[in-house]
């Protein structure tokens, strides 16, 4: 919407009057209005409607009504004394917002179909089924500033000296004063190079030194843990997400592949000439 019709639409809610709207039998074609023949619909007033900021939700309906109704009468006055022919740059415009809504409503229909409960259950038993919530780890670690040090508190473990003993007195990470323990935490919560050392440890063994951006780490591995899986509702949001992503994505695929594109006469246009506005004057 441009500055002035935003304007436009600003100025009319504030100006409405809360006049009651009686409930009735009324469908999306309900002509509210008439403006020199030109038909207004309960379908125009509430897709505006649904276009409002979201802090017009905060009024009440009766304003809402009569708001957009006066923006709606208030455009078509407005429109009727345009240009006989519509400009290039609204036409333009016109065919940018029918192709993204057309897109949207053939995304709508793919996920209608698609995303189904079965394919939810799918996906779910899919990722936790077999492995449950994932693999946990319990760790304790000593973090310092080389590698040097970090060998020379190997060797004093390995002569039997008490890890969190050494982690209180060495470590300059936060878990130091807790003798080094950073508790259960699963897959991607640590920095790949921890992660991956920790991955790689049995229970009650000590890493060689370890490097991350933080410094270097000493790291003991105390237990592992298969995670219980969360149930499907816990999940649910998640995995509509995710399966929806990729089935938009895949549908995408297809229908670019099977379509005939030519993007020759892009080759020899320069990018700076996206920011030509006055390319849309008429």
């Amino acid at each position: 919407m441009s500055k002035r019709l935003t304007l436009l639409a600003g100025a009319a809610l504030a100006l409405s009057l809360s006049t009651p709207v009686h409930a009735q039998d009324a469908t999306a074609d309900t002509v509210v209005a008439t403006v020199n023949g030109v038909e207004i619909t309960l379908g125009h007033m509430i897709l505006v409607r649904a276009g409002l900021p979201e802090q017009y939700n905060q009024l009440p309906n009766e304003v809402l009504f009569d708001g957009i109704l006066n923006q709606l009468v208030q455009q078509q006055v407005l429109s009727a004394e345009g240009p006989e022919e519509t400009p290039r740059r609204v036409q333009l415009a016109l065919d940018n917002e029918l192709r993204t809504l057309m897109a949207a409503e053939a995304i709508d229909d793919k996920l209608g179909t698609d995303l189904t409960d079965e394919a939810i259950q799918e996906a779910y038993d899919a990722q936790y089924a077999e492995n449950g919530g994932g693999t946990e780890w319990n760790a304790s670690h000593i973090l310092v500033a080389t590698e040097e040090e970090a060998q020379a508190l190997i060797e004093e473990l390995n002569g039997g000296a008490d890890f969190a003993e050494l982690a209180r007195e060495n470590s300059t990470g936060p878990s130091g004063p807790n003798g080094g323990q950073l508790g259960w935490f699963g897959e991607g919560m640590m920095v790949p190079p921890f992660q991956e050392a920790v991955a790689a440890l049995e229970a009650g063994t000590i890493s060689g030194p370890v490097q991350t951006q933080f410094g270097w780490h000493v790291i003991r591995l105390n237990e592992t843990r298969v995670a219980e899986a969360p149930a499907l509702e816990e999940v649910r949001e998640q995995i509509e997400q995710e399966l929806s992503t990729s089935l938009v994505d895949a549908y995408v695929n297809d229908l670019t592949e099977a379509a005939e594109i030519d993007r020759s006469g892009a080759e020899d246009i320069d990018p700076a000439l996206l920011g030509q506005i006055e390319l849309l004057q008429r």
